[in-house]
């Protein structure tokens, strides 16, 4: 299988078949498969994938769990043990992220990503732009500014710029034979987790066109994660720290900057 498509899912019963639709009208010269995970939704999702799956018996590799996977608390972890499920459930040489709320534009997406890996072996990710849409009516916008590099590595993570919509990540699948990091269950950042480590084995190509939205709302985890949290902060603190050990102190001085970072923001919080 030359690339798995991963798509963890909670009651997105009013996305879930635009994210399907865009990934079933993916043209490419190579097999795909989708490996969906409902983690025990509360609305009609798991219906709508059951019809999709029963549609397209030869592409969609759907599990739809009777019960939440958790963990339960803290609830900035929530989902996690569904995506660290379906990640492992992955078959593919490359592996391409997309959340159930998001969704693909562009039907050779896939493609111009995998020629783009397979073109480059000492690159491990590859990601695109996004247009980011709003519930509340807000104007759209790209996620990637047009000064956005067209090649970045582990060092752009550790200052702690973000630049990768989840929805337009394909990296290649080591995950196939090794396990995670140990430290990765402990970060509430599931994708900075998976980024970090993918980040130290090779580098970071971007593809300036837009070819996927990222929807903001009001069930999205972000609005979970956020920088008004004093948990989260202090989990994003102990995640660099448990990398920069994890990295053999390789890039401390650029690490420490981001801890310093944290940490300040821990001190303006306390009353």
């Amino acid at each position: 299988m030359k690339v798995s498509v991963c798509v963890p899912v909670y009651n997105h019963e009013n996305f879930i078949a635009q994210m399907l639709e865009g990934a079933l009208q993916q043209q490419t010269t190579f097999p795909f498969e989708i490996v969906i995970g409902d983690d025990a939704s509360t609305d009609n999702t798991p219906d709508i994938i059951q019809t999709f799956a029963d549609r397209h018996p030869d592409l969609i590799r759907a599990y739809l769990h009777p019960q939440n996977l958790g963990p339960a608390e803290p609830r900035e972890f929530a989902g996690r043990n569904n995506v660290l499920f379906l990640l492992k459930a992955c078959r593919g040489q490359y592996v391409a992220l997309c959340e159930g709320d998001d969704y693909w534009t562009d039907p050779y997406k896939l493609q111009k990503q995998v020629e783009m890996l397979d073109a480059n072996p000492d690159f491990s990710i590859c990601h695109h732009n996004v247009e980011v849409i709003y519930e509340d009516g807000s104007e759209s916008h790209f996620f990637n500014s047009p000064s956005q590099k067209a090649v970045s590595n582990i060092e752009d993570l550790l200052r702690d710029h973000w630049f990768m919509a989840t929805a337009s990540i394909l990296y290649r699948n080591y995950f196939l034979q090794e396990d995670f990091a140990p430290w990765h269950a402990k970060a509430a950042a599931g994708d900075w987790a998976l980024v970090l480590q993918l980040a130290a084995r090779g580098e970071i190509a971007y593809l300036p066109e837009p070819m996927g939205v990222y929807r903001k709302h009001r069930g999205g985890l972000s609005n979970v994660q956020a920088t008004t949290n004093a948990f989260f902060i202090q989990n994003r603190k102990e995640m660099f720290e448990n990398v920069n050990e994890w990295l053999n102190f390789a890039y401390d001085s650029v690490v420490q900057q981001t801890v310093k970072k944290y940490a300040a923001q821990l001190r303006e919080m306390k009353p």
